[in-house]
């Protein structure tokens, strides 16, 4: 009897592992015979196909198609939309000319408006865009559709904005919100954004202030497939991963809601990101947020969504979202720890806790955890060697990394088994679970300090000291009691174990090792009475190898599995030579024909880091032919000294087809003024409480980065110090290096994309701007005029 209790344990831990999973998001689409009044997938996919048929990115001739799609579908829900469009510099100093899409649902009452929000503007050079995020505008397309459809007048008005130049640097987000008159008038946004192709979707809440009336708001609209915890949100602010909801949040002062999905983040930014790549459930997953919240806060006051408190909060199968305030953090912490002792107290006193096994548990903790983490972290590490070509994958995510996270899991489990297996008496079991019970109160209490949105991991913690309690009283409790308190560490904690390495890159997979042992830790009161430790250890292993060996007949790069790689011309008009640029880690057969490993002398070439997401640099710069290319003309308009100052207006323009300029200046050089197409720079208080920006407190070289459309030029005003002499290093670059007529370079390999998140496919130019002020000779007329009026002359020049 006991053995078929362990067997239906076992199995009843693995269907609770794979229901928190299969219940998080829909298993089943809507297709087009779902009535007009709903969300249908399959009508919303529509939209990702055609927005998404090309790359269209700011600048790009489908970026144009893509908008006029939008634009006719919104004028077909019997809607008006208008075109926002204008210059916009982000916090971290890039520019563009985003053309927002924006329109509106009139509401019956002059309240705060609902805000619908996502970006139709695909990533360079060579995304797609389908959930990145042309799910995004999808979603709310057909949400629309099924709103109106049921002949319904709202409350508040409902504002759509499909902005522009998310990719760039949340351009389209920044001008709407620093200059829309309808921005004023907004009391929540729904935003949806992607990080990856599939995988359920996620609910990151923006707020300045505290999260009360946030979540309270959002548990009343009742989505049927809420995900979302306060831990992750934690996490969020802590990385520098912004989107447009960030924007008006720090500008606008607005909250809202992100609903964004991050697995198959393979595809992420990359030529894979394409609506056959898209998970079908996952759109469905976004339509079932948009339709009862659009429902819902139509309707609802949110003219003051602040709060004045925090809840702890995190979504559990069944209950939907479970949450509490702040300020129940110490105590249940403080009741963790009294029960603690009181049953160490207790269970002595019974005879049930023997201090030499306590040592024992101390031990095996100890060693389990450790090994666990010393595998993750060493597997990652012996993976980059083996495959060295995963370096190019920048975002840390290949395609057969979720082998890799089993393979890691599966090695965690084993080394809980075989070690907990060599202290295999049950009848000490009140004693081996002394230390992760003290770990855990350790881990909840730092927490509680630095990491507050953790907190709630101090339920599993309580339910455990509960198990402990019955364990000292029973030395053969019932085993289906002890898993049902159980259950919530398995649901609250096994998200976070395969979510981790995917969000932050494989890098992270120790933590989910140490994560996955921490787990069967608590469950211990279940899983300590196994007689089977050790044999379950190693098909643990046996599995563990399995997926790592799995992992290697899917390492090669084929067709659908497709190697990034990069190829840049550049042509530096100072010493008149040219060379060959990549940012590979590993050089292919394609970057072999332009680059000789051992003729590398891209050290000499990262003393500026042109802008990308992870500030890559180059790996391999090899000389080559020169070209006749034409670099933008520099103009000067303006330049006088008036007193200790030199003002000078500087337009750079471009003499051929360009997408991008990017600007360099020594760190040290201060302007005390200075604009870029007539905007400038934001100041920006950081997290260290001081002021920066982006153009006159600089935290490095890079000045400006700017992305054109319609090939339109950049002019600069400056004032600065009469004594300085600012020396500006320009990049221009155009995205057509390999449908130039200048070089005859061969399409990749079907195995092959180009590389994501840098600049690619690229024909630069790279000059120095030495901006000396120069005098205007002068005839002794207007010498003796000048000596009479005593001022300065503007001095037109060019350089």
């Amino acid at each position: 009897m006991k053995k078929i209790l362990s067997v239906i344990t076992f199995i009843c831990i693995l269907l609770s592992v794979w229901y928190t999973f299969y219940s998080s998001m829909p298993q089943q689409i809507s297709d087009l015979d779902t009535p007009e009044q709903e969300f249908s997938t399959l009508r919303a996919l529509e939209h990702v196909k055609k927005i998404s048929k090309k790359p269209h990115y700011l600048g790009s001739p489908a970026h144009e198609e893509s908008k006029n799609y939008i634009l006719e579908e919104l004028k077909k829900l019997g809607l008006s939309p208008e075109i926002q469009e204008g210059f916009s510099l982000g916090d971290k100093g890039t520019m563009s000319k985003p053309q927002n899409i924006v329109t509106k649902i009139k509401g019956t009452k002059s309240g705060k408006a609902l805000l619908l929000l996502s970006h139709y503007d695909s990533s360079q050079h060579s995304s797609y865009g389908a959930s990145d995020a042309a799910s995004g505008v999808a979603t709310i397309l057909e949400s629309i559709r099924a709103y109106l459809s049921q002949n319904k007048t709202p409350t508040n008005d409902i504002i759509i904005c499909i902005s522009d130049g998310e990719e760039l640097g949340l351009n389209g987000a920044d001008l709407f919100v620093s200059e829309h008159q309808w921005a004023k008038n907004i009391g929540l946004v729904l935003n949806f954004e992607a990080r990856g192709s599939g995988g359920n979707s996620f609910m990151l809440m923006e707020t300045n202030g505290k999260n009360g009336k946030m979540i309270e708001e959002f548990i009343k609209a009742d989505p049927k497939f809420p995900v979302t915890n306060s831990l992750a949100y934690s996490i969020y602010k802590l990385l520098p991963n912004d989107t447009d909801l960030t924007v008006f949040r720090k500008h606008g002062n607005i909250e809202g809601y992100n609903f964004a999905f991050i697995d198959d983040h393979f595809d992420y930014h990359t030529a894979n990101d394409t609506w056959q790549n898209l998970d079908l459930n996952t759109l469905q997953h976004q339509g079932s947020y948009l339709m009862p919240l659009l429902t819902y806060f139509s309707d609802a006051d949110i003219s003051n969504l602040k709060s004045e408190q925090d809840f702890l909060y995190f979504n559990i199968p069944i209950f939907k979202i479970v949450k509490y305030p702040f300020k129940w953090i110490y105590p249940l912490l403080g009741i963790a720890i009294f029960l603690f002792i009181g049953l160490i107290i207790y269970g002595k006193a019974r005879f049930r806790i023997n201090f030499s096994e306590v040592g024992s548990g101390f031990l095996a903790f100890i060693i389990s955890t450790g090994l666990a983490g010393v595998l993750g972290f060493g597997l990652w590490k012996l993976v980059l060697i083996i495959y060295p070509e995963y370096h190019d994958i920048l975002h840390g995510f290949p395609y057969n990394g979720y082998y890799y996270i089993a393979g890691a899991i599966f090695l965690a489990i084993a080394a809980f088994f075989k070690v907990y297996s060599i202290f295999n008496n049950v009848e000490e079991l009140p004693s081996i679970l002394i230390a992760p019970l003290f770990f855990w109160i350790l881990i909840c209490g730092a927490a509680a300090v630095y990491l507050e949105g953790a907190s709630y991991f101090i339920i599993p913690v309580l339910l455990c000291l509960v198990c402990q309690f019955v364990l000292i009283n029973q030395k053969r409790p019932f085993p289906l009691l002890m898993l049902i308190l159980c259950l919530p560490s398995i649901f609250m904690m096994a998200p976070f174990i395969a979510t981790f390495p995917v969000a932050l890159g494989l890098k992270i997979t120790f933590a989910s090792s140490v994560l996955t042992v921490l787990l069967c830790t608590l469950l211990l009161p279940v899983v300590g009475f196994y007689s089977k430790k050790s044999m379950l250890g190693t098909v643990a292993f046996v599995i563990a190898l399995a997926c790592l060996g799995a992992s290697h007949f899917k390492s090669d790069f084929t067709k659908e599995r497709q190697k990034p790689n990069s190829l840049v011309y550049i042509i530096h008009e100072d010493n008149n030579k040219a060379y060959w640029a990549s940012y590979d880690h590993t050089l292919d057969s394609w970057t072999k024909n332009y680059i000789d490993r051992l003729k590398n002398i891209a050290k000499d070439w990262n003393q500026n880091t042109i802008e990308s997401k992870y500030s890559n640099s180059f790996k391999y710069v090899n000389d080559a032919p020169l070209k006749n290319i034409s670099s933008s003309k520099i103009e000067t308009s303006f330049d006088s000294i008036q007193g200790d100052k030199r003002i000078l207006d500087l337009c750079i323009r471009p003499q051929r087809n360009i997408n991008r300029m990017d600007l360099f200046i020594r760190k040290s050089f201060k302007f005390e003024k200075l604009s870029a197409n007539g905007i400038s720079a934001k100041d920006i208080t950081g997290k260290d409480g001081f002021v920066k920006n982006s153009f006159t407190e600089r935290t490095g070289n890079r000045l400006l980065t700017y992305h054109l459309r319609d090939n339109e030029s950049l002019e600069l005003k400056m004032e600065f110090h009469k004594d300085s002499i600012p020396e500006i290093v320009l990049y221009e670059s155009s995205y057509d290096l390999l449908e130039s007529d200048l070089f005859s370079i061969p399409k990749r390999s079907e195995t092959m994309i180009p590389k994501p998140f840098v600049l690619n496919d690229a024909i630069t130019i790279k000059k120095t701007l030495t901006l000396e002020y120069v005098e205007k000779i002068k005839d002794s007329a207007s010498l003796q005029n000048n000596q009479s009026s005593n001022q300065s002359e503007d001095n037109g020049q060019t350089n």
